[in-house]
């Protein structure tokens, strides 16, 4: 029970990462806020956690208005929020040449922009009441160049340094923050966005993406969920500013054997 005493919000729960970083809080003993655009779909994943741990909200992220409303009513509620862990995003494909305006302002209003509200609304109360966590989830692509991540690794780049810059202006206010940088994630998102964008080559592409970490499949949901307890937990609490990688070796140097 690593995180008992700690009550944790988390955007984009219903997604594949989200809903299992609030399926393994809660079995760690937090009260879990778990918000999402889409209500519907949040009270669908979780119809069969019944607990009054777990509370669903839905949530627009880029909204500062429904933020603080969020805020207020957990406040009332005597349900103070230290652990913030921003997991919501958007992603577009493509190269630069393939990217539009649009694209750029949807990744950057989303991760960006959502990420920065979401951390100007909770945090003022993470201080009054001596501190708290934030964990943002970052990816690969935002401190490795991956193919056809113009935009979204563009974002992703941004949260690192706006994850480390929290770190170091508000560590003396009780506040820390980190973020996960993953590659390749089994969810169903996956599947879903190799149909939107690649049609005609959804399991070549599935097969590629699983090849690109050296270990030969995607991270799981589970896995990146395994260290997000780690670093919202009292165990980490000299972790601080840091970007951390689950990438199953892709970043570490190569791949191939030495001619």
């Amino acid at each position: 029970m690593r995180l008992n005493g700690k009550t944790c919000l988390v955007t984009g729960a219903a997604g594949g990462i989200g809903s299992a970083l609030t399926k393994l809080f809660l079995s760690q003993g937090a009260q879990v806020i778990a918000t999402d655009l889409d209500l519907a779909a949040l009270e669908t994943k979780f119809a069969d956690a019944k607990t009054d741990t777990l509370h669903l909200r839905a949530l627009d992220i880029t909204d500062p208005t429904a933020i603080a409303a969020l805020n207020d009513s957990f406040e009332a509620e005597n349900l103070p929020i230290n652990v913030l862990v921003n997991n919501a995003a958007a992603i577009r494909i493509g190269a630069l040449l393939d990217a539009s305006p649009e694209d750029l302002d949807l990744v950057y209003r989303v991760n960006m922009r959502g990420t920065m509200m979401m951390m100007q609304g909770f945090m003022p109360g993470m201080i009054a009441r001596g501190g708290g966590t934030i964990l943002n989830m970052a990816s690969l692509a935002g401190v490795h160049a991956m193919y056809e991540r113009f935009a979204y690794g563009a974002s992703k780049a941004a949260i690192v340094m706006m994850t480390r810059s929290v770190a170091v202006d508000y560590v003396a206010k009780g506040i820390r923050a980190n973020c996960i940088c993953a590659a390749r994630v089994e969810t169903p998102f996956i599947r879903s966005y190799l149909t939107e964008y690649y049609p005609n080559e959804v399991e070549e592409r599935f097969e590629a993406l699983s090849k690109y970490q050296p270990t030969g499949r995607m991270i799981t949901a589970d896995e990146v969920a395994q260290m997000a307890v780690y670093l919202c937990a009292e165990e980490s609490a000299m972790v601080n500013g840091q970007a951390f990688t689950i990438d199953g070796g892709v970043t570490a140097g190569d791949r191939a054997p030495a001619t």
